[in-house]
Parts: structure tokens; C-alpha cells; sequence
């Protein structure tokens, strides 16, 4: 076995490489057949969800696999290998079978122990078979992954520690509240209608929304959702389609918006959202984040010290006025003294007190200031503490009127969008940096366990499985050692009748079998073992085996294992038909 996988997540990449990396249909078709055409891979299937792309290939050469794995998702993604290649991690064998079979399990999702990534394997494998790009080694990984998230998920209890991207969507939306009460009664708009939409909308109706609204480029795939929410939903649901130029339109009216499609650029710009807002509120929608601090009359910025005054005949204590961040010769390093030291002050200010370099920049500003600070305290007769101004309090912002959850990659709605008055926007990017800190549930380390030992008997079952093609052809000779020397011995013996033709004939095998049954029966479980793929190399020499006859029987079961067949129960009742079972 020599499994490989090469990829990038949400665990090792901002979501905006995430997303200039993200592939469209065709362009996963082509990197599957672009990376079985190049010479180190032999199989090839991609796994390809909005928090992760990866490649896996059955590879033999470690170091040229890795390096052109990494250059077709470069080349494909359309980012630079340089620029890709800090956020690409490697799994080779049973580390990458691990890394599978914990993707399966939820383990490694955005939220844990979520149930949709086994949807998206299935989704990978089917691509596979249908391109012809999954063999044996593959077709063998991603259906015992299946089988394993499954048992996780029947098993333990991981689906307490999360739920469905969706569901975690909804939750971030209702700002940690309870979903149901913040969702009853509330309209819905979800535009796309694949496979996560879907779902998006089918969690939407059981939450309680009184309206789901479904948009789709394909007008019948939006009905036809639409019907299945209507005959399944919650009794006085109302589900429709609309086609996507009634987006628009239907944003001004909805209170919630799920998107994810497949677009390769923006569904909803900033300025559309926007409008959908002033077209419920009939007001103006600002940006917050451009909202102007309202302006302090009559305060002036406060200089620093400057660097390398001299204290020469200076009436103030520079070394403490410096280490408050004062300078020496602004408003508040002077506040609260008399007018006779204010002068003395403007005096050193505008004479060679100062640096030369600092007083080229402020030519005689700071000794004007001081001496009409002086003419202030022979009237007043001392100059009031000024206090440096306190920082004006964030714009709160206002109670949004419509919640929009995007779960697309790359991005439906434009990031700008976050800074909209009345908007609250949850995206993949908002969602990671929230789940990032998300408790485990106790029952993670339980399927941790699940996946150590099914990762442990994947490899023994793959180790055995590499001798067999060996044992099937030691077989297939010994039946046809017995053959030959049966058809000798009718030579010899014309007269023998069938009786007791087919008596020695059966006698022979059994004689064969039992010599071939302990050896090739203990060199499967030898071969199960760490490191026990050389005694089919062993066996061959042993026995003297035609190379040829045993890459014949391994081409065989590759071919029956692209085809979902058991290859292994193939080639074994083969050889039984040959001759010894």
C-alpha cells in the first residue's frame, strides 16, 4: 500500500486561500485525470468540501508523489505553488488512512463530529468510479471510511459534540440563543438547491420558519425542492421556488437568507443587500465601520517628547515629565503652573533649550502656545489640569432585520456585507474563528479509539490482501501441475475407467491441498503484520513463480475492484476450479 494524500483545510488555511483554491466541477473531473496521468500515481480520487480539498492517490514513489500531487492543485486551484504550499499538509499510508477514517468520522470538521462529510465521501467516490480514476486501494479506503463514520456515529455519542454546519450556522445567527424561538415565524430565502441548501432548507423548515423561498439558476431543481419541503415540512409551512432574477426582490422580503451555490464570483454584493435592508426599513443603510467619531471642540493633540531635549536651565523636571508621555513643551506638561514659571518656560522654549532637530519641525509653535498659556494664568492665575480626552464609546450598532448565513466556497455574499447597520452575517470564515475554541464532548475520545483500531485492522486487511495475488498464482500452479500429471497417467493407462479416474484425480488434489493449506494459510497472516509484505516476495521465490502470472492476477483484482466487485473471492474461486481448493 502505498496511499498518499495531499491537501489543504480550514485547520492549516485562512478561508480566503481556502476559497481562491476552491475547484468547480470540471475542474475536479480534470485534476482527477490530470493526476492519474502523471507516472508516480496509479489512482487518484479528490475530496473537495467548502472547508477542504484534498487529493489522494496511490503513489509509488513517496517524494515525486508529493511534489506532483502539490503542483496539479496548484496548477488547478490557480494559486502559486509558492504561495500554496505553507498551508498543504501530507499523510502517507496509515497516517493518511487515519486522516481519512477521523475526516469520516467528523473528527477533523469545522464542527465536530458533524454527519454531512459523510455525504461528501460518497459524493468523491461515485466521481471516482465514474471517471475510472479509484481502483482497489481507494474504492477499499473510502467505503470502510463510510463504514467506519457510520459506526462512529451509531456507537458513541460525537453527535452530541456538534451538528450540521447548517445547524451551527442557525445557532451563530441567533447570536447563542435558542434557534426554534428565534426562527418561528420568520421568512426564509435559501438560493441554491444542492445538496447543502438542501439541507439548509430542510433545517429551516423543521426549525419552525413560516416561509422557505428557494432560488435556483435551474428553475425545476428550486420546484422541485420546494415540493419535497411542502410534502414533508411541518404542517402550515409555505414552500415556493423562484428563479434567481427574483432574488432581489425576495431579499426585501425575507428575514432570513441561506446561500450556497456553485458560483464562481458573488450572489449577493454588499450594495444588494444593502438595498434589501432599505427596502424593509425605508431608510438609508450605513456602513458602521465608516461612521465618523463625532469631533471634541477646542482639544488639542498632545505632542511627544521630543527625542534628545536638552534640560539645560529648564524650570520643569523633564525626566518625569518624558516617562508620562508628556512633551516638555506642550499644554500639558506646563498645566497648573504660575505665570512666572510659564515665562520662564517660554523663555527656554524658544531660545537653544531645545533640540535642534525637533524645533525645525514645530519652528516656534510650542513657545507661542506657552506664552498665551501665560497670559491665561496672569488672569486666572494658574493654568486648570487638563485631562488627555477619553475615548469615545463604539456606535452600538442597531438590532439587525436580516440574518444571512453563507456556506458557500468560494463566498456568495460579499465580506462586506459584516459592516451593513440592521445585518448580522455568518460566513465559513466566521464560523471557523467561533468553532475554533468550541468544547469537545467526552465522546470524541471514545471515537478516537474507533478509528485507532480500525485504522490497525485496514492495514492488516491491506497487508494480506498484497500476498494474495502471490498465493492465487501458487494456486493456479499446483492446479495446473495436477492436470498435467493426470493427463500423463491416462497416457500410461488407457484402460482406466472414469470410476477410478476421477478417485485418483480427487486423491491428488487432496495430497496438494493439505501440503499448500498451513503455508499459505500462515503466510496471509504473517503478511497481515507490520512488515510482512516481503513473504510474498518469499513465496514467489520459493516456489519459482512466473512474475508475469502474479501481476496478471493483481491487474485482475484491480480491475474487479474498480468495479465494486470482490475481486479477492474472484481470484480464489478461480483457482479452486483449476484445481486444489
Amino acid at each position: 500500500m502505498s496511499l498518499l494524500v495531499v491537501g489543504l483545510s480550514h485547520r492549516t488555511a485562512p478561508v480566503s486561500v481556502l476559497e481562491r483554491a476552491s475547484l468547480c466541477a470540471d475542474a475536479q473531473s480534470k485534476l482527477l485525470q490530470d493526476t492519474l496521468a502523471a507516472e508516480p500515481a496509479a489512482e487518484a480520487a479528490l475530496l473537495a468540501t467548502c472547508n477542504r480539498i484534498e487529493l489522494y492517490a496511490d503513489v509509488d514513489k513517496f517524494h515525486a508523489g508529493v511534489a506532483e500531487l502539490s503542483t496539479l492543485l496548484a496548477q488547478h486551484s490557480g494559486v502559486g505553488l509558492e504561495e500554496l504550499t505553507p498551508y498543504l499538509y501530507v499523510h502517507y499510508e496509515d497516517r493518511a488512512v487515519h486522516h481519512m477514517f477521523s475526516v469520516a468520522c467528523g473528527l477533523d470538521s469545522m464542527v465536530v463530529g458533524e454527519g454531512q462529510i459523510l455525504g461528501q465521501l460518497k459524493d468523491s467516490l461515485a466521481r471516482a468510479q465514474e471517471l475510472h480514476t479509484a481502483g482497489r486501494l481507494l474504492n477499499d479506503l473510502f467505503q470502510q471510511a463510510l463504514r467506519v463514520g457510520k459506526r462512529a456515529h451509531s456507537e458513541t455519542g460525537i453527535d452530541r459534540a456538534g451538528q450540521s454546519l447548517v445547524t451551527f450556522g442557525l445557532q451563530q445567527l441567533a447570536a447563542g440563543g435558542d434557534v426554534t424561538a428565534w426562527a418561528r415565524g420568520k421568512r426564509a430565502l435559501v438560493i441554491g438547491a444542492g445538496s447543502m441548501s438542501s439541507l439548509a432548507a430542510a433545517t429551516l423548515a423543521r426549525v419552525g420558519v413560516a416561509e422557505v423561498v428557494v432560488a435556483n439558476r435551474t428553475f425545476d431543481r428550486a420546484e422541485r425542492l420546494a415540493q419535497i419541503l411542502t410534502e414533508t415540512g411541518e404542517p402550515g409551512l409555505t414552500a415556493r421556488a423562484v428563479p434567481m432574477d427574483a432574488v432581489s426582490h425576495e431579499l426585501t422580503r425575507a428575514d432570513v437568507a441561506v446561500s450556497c451555490t456553485g458560483a464562481t464570483g458573488l450572489v449577493l454584493t454588499a450594495d444588494a443587500v444593502a438595498a434589501a435592508v432599505e427596502g424593509r426599513t425605508g431608510a438609508p443603510v450605513a456602513f458602521t465601520e465608516d461612521a465618523q467619531e463625532p469631533a471634541r471642540a477646542g482639544v488639542r493633540p498632545l505632542p511627544t517628547a521630543p527625542a534628545g531635549a536638552a534640560d539645560d536651565n529648564c524650570p520643569l523636571d523633564l525626566q518625569a515629565v518624558q516617562q508620562s508621555g508628556f512633551s516638555v513643551m506642550g499644554e500639558a506638561a506646563v498645566a497648573g503652573m504660575d505665570a512666572a514659571t510659564l515665562e520662564q518656560h517660554a523663555a527656554w522654549v524658544a531660545g537653544a533649550g531645545v533640540d535642534r532637530r525637533e524645533a525645525a519641525r514645530r519652528p516656534e509653535a510650542d513657545a507661542e502656545l506657552i506664552s498665551a498659556l501665560a497670559a491665561t494664568a496672569a488672569t486666572l492665575g494658574r493654568i486648570p489640569e487638563r485631562r488627555r480626552p477619553e475615548q469615545a464609546a463604539a456606535p452600538v450598532r442597531p438590532e439587525p432585520v436580516l440574518f444571512v448565513l453563507d456556506l458557500a466556497m468560494p463566498r456568495d455574499v460579499d465580506a462586506a456585507a459584516h459592516r451593513l447597520a440592521g445585518v448580522r452575517l455568518v460566513d465559513i470564515e466566521s464560523l471557523a474563528e467561533v468553532s475554533a475554541d468550541a468544547p469537545m464532548a467526552s465522546d470524541v475520545d471514545q471515537v478516537r479509539g474507533i478509528v485507532a483500531d480500525e485504522v490497525a485492522a485496514f492495514g492488516a486487511a491491506q497487508r494480506a490482501a498484497h500476498i494474495t495475488p502471490t498465493v492465487v498464482a501458487l494456486r493456479t500452479m499446483a492446479a495446473d501441475v495436477v492436470a498435467g500429471e493426470i493427463a500423463r497417467l491416462e497416457g500410461r493407462l488407457p484402460g482406466l475407467d472414469d470410476k477410478h479416474r476421477a478417485e485418483i484425480t480427487q486423491t491428488v488434489r487432496r495430497v496438494v491441498d493439505k501440503l499448500l493449506h498451513a503455508p499459505t494459510v500462515r503466510v496471509k497472516q504473517l503478511a497481515a503484520e507490520p512488515g510482512g509484505t516481503g513473504y510474498a516476495d518469499a513465496l514467489r521465490t520459493l516456489f519459482d513463480l512466473d512474475q508475469e502470472a502474479v501481476a496478471a492476477v493483481s491487474r485482475a483484482r484491480a480491475d474487479a475492484g474498480a468495479d465494486g466487485d470482490d475481486s479477492h473471492e474472484i481470484t480464489e474461486n478461480h483457482a479452486k476450479n483449476r484445481g486444489p481448493a
